[in-house]
């Protein structure tokens, strides 16, 4: 999991709070890599974007809009813009989620009504890298899953808390109603 220690090691100055997202949170959930990764994401608060630009200050960052890689001009970015792909001059590539809170809440970007305290929205592996918590990542995984999300969601659902797999049901049951992961989690009402 040498990536996910590279990008420690990129916001080891950085005071706020952040994780590793995507297909590496799960595996550092789980303890070890479980497929193989095309790229890495970290996860941090809307709010401290601009913290992480001057941690950041050597790297170059486009935001996403409408599907397109548009230069970052510095200027505060708000919904629905919420990523952004970093590189620098070495050629190390990194992707940025923005992530929206309220009231010690993460807001779901999709449907505000699911929530997830932000005190606990960032686990840390057993070598000391935050991750963003399981459940989440799977949930963004839902909408539209491929086959690596599929193996993601199957790699960790049964290491995941009655609690955790009780609000992961809930919250695919208002994002995507319906779907597989549903019957799959085993949560009685």
């Amino acid at each position: 999991m040498r990536s996910c220690q590279k990008v420690m090691d990129w916001m080891e100055v950085y005071d706020r709070p952040w994780g590793i997202a995507g297909g590496w949170a799960i595996d550092l959930f789980i303890g070890n890599q479980t497929r193989e990764h095309s790229d890495i994401e970290v996860a941090i608060f809307r709010e401290d974007q601009y913290r992480m630009r001057n941690i950041l200050a050597n790297w170059s960052f486009q935001k996403a809009v409408k599907g397109e890689l548009v230069e970052w001009e510095s200027e505060m970015l708000e919904l629905p813009i919420h990523e952004l792909h970093g590189s620098d001059q070495t050629g190390e590539r990194l992707e940025v989620l923005l992530n929206e809170v309220e009231n010690e809440q993460w807001v779901f970007r999709r449907d505000p009504t699911i929530t997830f305290p932000s005190s606990t929205l960032f686990l840390i592996s057993e070598d000391g890298i935050p991750y963003l918590h399981p459940v989440v990542v799977l949930l963004y995984k839902a909408k539209n899953p491929r086959e690596k999300d599929h193996a993601d969601f199957l790699a960790v659902k049964d290491l995941l808390s009655t609690e955790d797999r009780r609000w992961l049901c809930n919250a695919l049951k208002i994002h995507v109603p319906g779907h597989p992961w549903i019957s799959e989690l085993g949560v009685m009402r």
